[in-house]
């Protein structure tokens, strides 16, 4: 794998791809910082070299060009204090102004250019675009492991003007090796967790880890399309209907691969969508009518936990039922603890998707877990089998 430390930076302008799209409040201030924080040693080691950093990354979805609340400016004076500069800016990604202070960057300096999502032509992979934001390095880092699945033109396009020059950056060469720790001979007993609201986003997940797991764990929203198709009553849980044959399919297909798929015995279930809600403990399978689960009850969990305890290999992806409602988040808390512990007794944990690492932030167990992966969509993309254009770019010639 192409990476960092197989390059030495000394007077040369390394232009980085890393995904700046952290969360802001309404004053315009970082509420997680956690993706800027995981780039910075990957800026370091470039600014060790001597060599010069030209960073580009976008910010929300824009939808008509600039927009103050989508600008990378309300970053610079956190992005300073964590490298312990002053971050030049550019108020454009292209032109002459990106042109002129890339030009004029002296070595250990750090250029933060706007968003790149300013220009539909980022997302569109367009030549034109890539061809003018490669122009301002002489080496390209991909470091965006979020947008890894993406062919825009910052993330993809652009490695075509680096022939040699174009490398992983520490958090995309990071996320490789982990992921391909589940994917290319686990150690086993390996157990996926998979949960959130809907199965439809997940479909090609649950078919290709059929073929790599010895246990398949199904909770949250989704696993009431699974129930309702086999029969069972779900009040008025989430259901997606039109995934029902798809489901039995799926339970099939399981047994065919002789794996052991489970679903939950029991939920947490209550009158209303509220954390203020009546609620009580109901069979999975005969929910009342009026009634909505909202997470897995205690049986399930119990069984989920011994499971967990057993296995080797863990990946987990969504979370157990609503768990940012306190009534309704002992599932998805008592899951992360298992892995935790699991993970304690030396088995290997890797967590992905934005609600199962805000849940092991939440529960303060970010360092119990072998790896939290930074990429949602990308994670879900890598484990259905699929290429990434970020990282086929970089790896092809």
């Amino acid at each position: 794998m192409k990476n960092i430390d197989q390059f030495n930076f000394k007077n040369k302008r390394a232009l980085i791809r890393v995904d700046f799209n952290v969360p802001l409040n309404e004053n315009f201030e970082i509420t997680d910082s956690s993706r800027i924080d995981a780039a910075i040693p990957t800026i370091k080691k470039v600014l060790k070299e001597k060599g010069a950093v030209i960073l580009m990354s976008h910010l929300g979805r824009p939808k008509n060009g600039p927009e103050n609340k989508f600008s990378l400016k309300h970053l610079l004076p956190y992005l300073s204090e964590k490298l312990q500069l002053e971050v030049q800016f550019a108020d454009d990604c292209i032109g002459n102004t990106a042109t002129e202070k890339a030009q004029a960057l002296k070595k250990g300096e750090v250029l933060l250019l706007e968003n790149l999502r300013f220009y539909k032509e980022e997302t569109a992979g367009d030549e034109g675009f890539s061809k003018k934001l490669a122009s301002l390095g002489d080496v390209y880092i991909n470091d965006a492991f979020g947008t890894a699945h993406r062919a825009h033109a910052s993330t993809a396009i652009i490695a075509n003007y680096f022939s040699e020059n174009k490398m992983f950056g520490y958090i995309m060469n990071e996320e490789i090796i982990n992921l391909n720790k589940i994917m290319v001979d686990p150690q086993r007993p390996f157990t996926a967790v998979l949960g959130g609201a809907k199965v439809s986003g997940k479909i090609e997940v649950i078919h290709n880890l059929l073929e790599k797991v010895d246990n398949l764990i199904i909770g949250g929203g989704m696993m009431f399309t699974f129930i309702k198709a086999l029969g069972g009553n779900i009040g008025n849980s989430l259901v997606e209907e039109k995934l029902f044959t798809m489901a039995v399919e799926t339970i099939q297909f399981a047994k065919d691969e002789n794996v052991n798929l489970y679903l939950p015995t029991d939920a947490i279930i209550a009158d209303d969508f509220s954390n203020e809600a009546k609620q009580s403990v109901s069979s999975s399978y005969n929910i009342p009518d009026g009634w909505i689960g909202l997470d897995i009850g205690p049986e399930t969990t119990k069984k989920y936990q011994a499971i967990i305890d057993q296995s080797i290999t863990l990946l987990w992806n969504g979370p157990m039922g609503v768990f940012e409602m306190s009534n309704f988040e002992n599932g998805t808390k008592n899951i992360a603890m298992a892995i935790a512990k699991a993970t304690k007794e030396g088995a290997y944990s890797l967590i992905g998707g934005g609600d199962s690492v805000a849940a092991i932030n939440k529960y303060k167990l970010q360092n119990e877990v072998s790896y939290l992966s930074t990429g949602g969509g990308a994670m879900l993309e890598y484990v259905e089998g699929k290429i990434l254009p970020g990282i086929q770019a970089i790896e092809s010639e």
